[in-house]
């Protein structure tokens, strides 16, 4: 008998069983471990164009920088998103990444300085008297406040949104979740085919600013406490101020 024939044979065999048994391990992981599909563009797009419209909103006197170049750097920066990736984030780019970090910065920056502007007209006694209009600049401060970090913790989560997504590598920082989801934790409680979507992130922004801590939704790492304070802390100061001299000027 000829045992050359049944050695390729065998070994075939065993290169089949192990590829089956490796997909088998790879259907076993949870959906947020695995490559998902890429999220849509417009979800996103809506976030930050509401967040320039309500920057746009801010009176001049609670601003720190000439807002009309501001604004039109990050609709030029939009536009390149925009036009990286018009439907589907499936097109990872140095210059995309670039271009959303910096209209990230540039609105998380701006908003931050705005509300303590706003701030210290209301403690030194210089604001407006006007209680719509004060009431109004908090709300847009407020405002942009949630989407802008809801979109950072978006960014950030798991490497962004192309990691999540497959279409880039995972490097070993980015393979660990910023954010323990209800979800992650306990599998039951939603399909299979769950993964955090930027709706997830925008929700997590909301109660964050809300209840002034995490509340379903646990951030793990230090970047992600870190900017979940600062949020924390701009919404609070925001808040307690604008509400209670205009609850001052309606008196």
């Amino acid at each position: 008998m000829d045992d050359s024939k049944d050695q390729p044979e065998a070994h075939q065999d065993v290169v089949h069983r192990a590829q089956h048994l490796a997909k088998d391990a790879a259907q076993m992981l949870p959906a947020w471990l695995q490559p998902g599909n890429p999220e849509s563009r417009w979800p996103v797009l809506v976030a930050l164009l509401s967040a320039i419209a309500m920057q746009a909103a801010i009176p001049k006197r609670y601003t720190v920088v000439p807002r009309w170049p501001l604004l039109l750097m990050e609709g030029a920066l939009v536009a390149v998103l925009l036009i990286i990736n018009p439907v589907r984030l499936t097109r990872p780019t140095k210059l995309g990444k670039a271009a959303s970090l910096l209209l990230l910065a540039a609105i998380t920056i701006d908003n931050t300085a705005s509300a303590v502007v706003l701030d210290y007209h209301i403690l030194t006694g210089t604001v407006s008297n006007d209680a719509a209009l004060l009431l109004g600049s908090g709300a847009a401060v407020f405002i942009t406040n949630i989407i802008v970090y809801g979109v950072w913790y978006w960014e950030i989560d798991l490497g962004g949104p192309f990691a999540r997504a497959g279409v880039t590598e995972r490097t070993p920082e980015r393979r660990y979740p910023d954010f323990l989801f209800p979800q992650m934790d306990v599998r039951r409680l939603a399909p299979k085919d769950w993964e955090p979507r930027f709706l997830d992130y925008l929700y997590v922004s909301l109660t964050n600013v809300m209840a002034f801590s995490p509340t379903d939704t646990m951030p793990l790492t230090r970047r992600a406490k870190a900017m979940m304070a600062l949020q924390a802390l701009v919404a609070v100061s925001t808040i307690a101020l604008v509400f209670a001299r205009a609850v001052n000027v309606l008196r």
